[in-house]
């Protein structure tokens, strides 16, 4: 895989996890049950964990919610659900984390918005107690602005030191330095109060792509904390996955950006892990980290079978997905495998040696015969009824004699 050296001069340890410095990229998602609701909530984190989330945050909103955090990490340890959990406070995270110290003290990291802790003195002393219990119980947190609740008298008083500038910027170019001007002011007083660098993590969420870009540019030049990425309110479906993954991109490519996460909006009763594929899918296009087994397939065209080579390639997919869990069991390494399904001569041969284990199908009039490729040499050719079953054969012998020498367990479950 190729390394991106990233901005963050410091890394924060989030339960057994590394934020930062060079740990790997780390994928967050969040809950969206009520946290009252102790079975939905472990049931989703634990949905969330299995499909590869790193951390998971969790809504503390209300005194029920702060009750029920040791219930929820009780019954997840049950389970064997070991997942730094991170506690989403705004208003009155500094009465629920006073009054409920073994919340407190089961979070992972808490996540503190500036802007939602109180106005004025009471800011100061709202923002102060909860650094303080993140102080006593050793938790690093996230300082999180948002553009839809940013601190009102910072923005105002951004606004009036503007209007006196010779040459003023536009009100939206002050809004995005009050943004970063916000985050790194919080950090620097969280500081003050005793909390220390590498227990701070630093995020500044917007809902434009070109906004989101600028604001962590502004914030990895002027800051060495770890930084969170993700826009806020990024949609539905393809509006959502496409905005993120612009903007989560061009970041990450930068070097810019420590853990991410991709706020999708669900259908309604849908699930929430497809966030976290996407996430998983963003680092592992950009060659930061390997998450499972990719297919290259081409997209068809007048050349090739369509129906073939489409069905062979969404067999392969599949079954790669279902043999993930115990690959990653039985082969460490194994999430770097390639695999190529092509459809026709023009690009198929080619595709196939670029991929670990590959195949050329024949496109419309060529000789129904497909060539397979083994690290770029072809090893042989197959046709007929049984190709797909043979072709499979193949990966799984490619796959246990590339990484079955790395590992050792003799108890793992069959892989097929």
């Amino acid at each position: 895989m190729n390394k991106v050296t990233r901005r963050a001069s410091t890394c924060v340890r989030v339960g057994d996890r590394l934020i930062g410095g060079a740990a790997p990229v780390l994928v967050q998602s969040m809950t969206n049950t009520p946290t009252e609701d102790v079975h939905s909530t472990a049931s989703q984190i634990k949905e969330l964990w299995e499909s590869g989330a790193e951390a998971v945050r969790i809504t503390v909103n209300t005194r029920q919610a702060a009750e029920a955090v040791p219930e929820i990490v009780s019954g997840l340890d049950e389970s064997g659900v070991r997942v730094p959990l991170i506690g989403d406070f705004h208003y009155n995270g500094h009465i629920l984390l006073s009054e409920y110290p073994d919340c407190a003290k089961l979070l992972a990291k808490y996540r503190i918005n500036p802007g939602n802790v109180g106005s004025g003195d009471r800011q100061d002393q709202n923002f102060r107690a909860m650094v303080e219990i993140a102080l006593l119980w050793d938790k690093p947190v996230r300082i999180g602005v948002n553009w839809g609740s940013l601190d009102q008298e910072l923005f105002a008083r951004a606004v009036e030191d503007n209007s006196r500038l010779q040459e003023p910027l536009d009100v939206h170019s002050v809004l995005i330095e009050a943004i970063v001007t916000s985050a790194l002011a919080s950090a620097r007083v969280a500081e003050s109060y005793g909390l220390p660098h590498d227990h701070i993590v630093l995020s500044a969420k917007v809902s434009d792509v070109p906004d989101l870009v600028a604001v962590y540019r502004a914030l990895a030049a002027r800051c060495g904390y770890a930084l969170h990425l993700g826009l806020t309110e990024a949609g539905m479906s393809t509006k959502g996955i496409v905005s993120s993954t612009a903007a989560l991109a061009i970041l990450l490519a930068e070097g810019i950006g420590d853990t991410i996460r991709v706020s999708l909006t669900p259908s309604p009763g849908s699930s929430r892990i497809q966030e976290v594929t996407v996430c998983q899918q963003i680092l592992q296009s950009l060659g930061l980290r390997a998450f499972s087994p990719q297919v290259t397939a081409c997209p068809g065209c007048g050349r090739t079978t369509s129906t073939v080579f489409h069905e062979l390639a969404q067999q392969i997919q599949s079954y790669l997905d279902s043999q993930r869990p115990f690959w990653q069991l039985r082969y460490p390494g194994v999430e770097e495998f390639r695999v190529a399904v092509m459809g026709c001569i023009v690009n198929g041969p080619g595709e196939s040696k670029h991929a670990d284990i590959g195949i050329s199908l024949p496109g419309s009039g060529e000789d129904p015969k497909a060539p397979v490729y083994v690290d770029g040499k072809h090893i042989t050719t197959l046709s007929g009824p049984a190709l797909s079953t043979e072709f499979i054969q193949l990966i799984n012998n490619y796959v246990e004699q590339r990484w079955g020498k790395k590992s050792n367990r003799a108890t793992d479950p069959p892989i097929y």
